[in-house]
């Protein structure tokens, strides 16, 4: 079941679990393939994966250019930002497309998954 989410102007100001989210954790998140898939359409400074896409705008940095509820927003529900972008929304259930049956009804990621990443894009504050 999915925690419910108040937008607050353009982000999602209250985590969506009680236990914070974990840095490290985030960034083994973000980078696997067959989990948060960050890489494939997004640069973001991890040395052991040095190829990345560039369909999405460039994260390095991103932790100093916006807030964690902008964060958090962005991968909630990123329509909501942005109706035109093509990231998926990986909390939500409602709404979607060419859902795998195996998958429908189900968030891609965990609300713990979205505040660990939450965290470790906080830490990207440089290039």
């Amino acid at each position: 079941m999915l925690v419910p989410v108040t937008v607050v102007a353009d982000g999602i100001p209250q985590p969506l679990m009680d236990k914070p989210g974990d840095a490290r954790r985030g960034r083994v998140i973000a980078a696997n393939s067959d989990r948060g898939n960050c890489l494939i359409c997004h640069a973001l400074p991890i040395a052991e994966a040095p190829v990345f896409g560039d369909l999405g705008p460039d994260l390095r940095g991103v932790g100093s250019r916006l807030s964690a509820a902008q964060i958090r927003l962005r991968l909630v529900d990123p329509k909501r930002q942005n109706p035109d972008t093509i990231m998926p929304a990986y909390y939500r259930t409602e709404g979607l497309y060419r859902v795998a049956r195996a998958y429908a009804g189900q968030p891609m990621l965990a609300a713990q998954d979205i505040e660990d990443i939450v965290a470790y894009l906080k830490t990207v504050t440089g290039e």
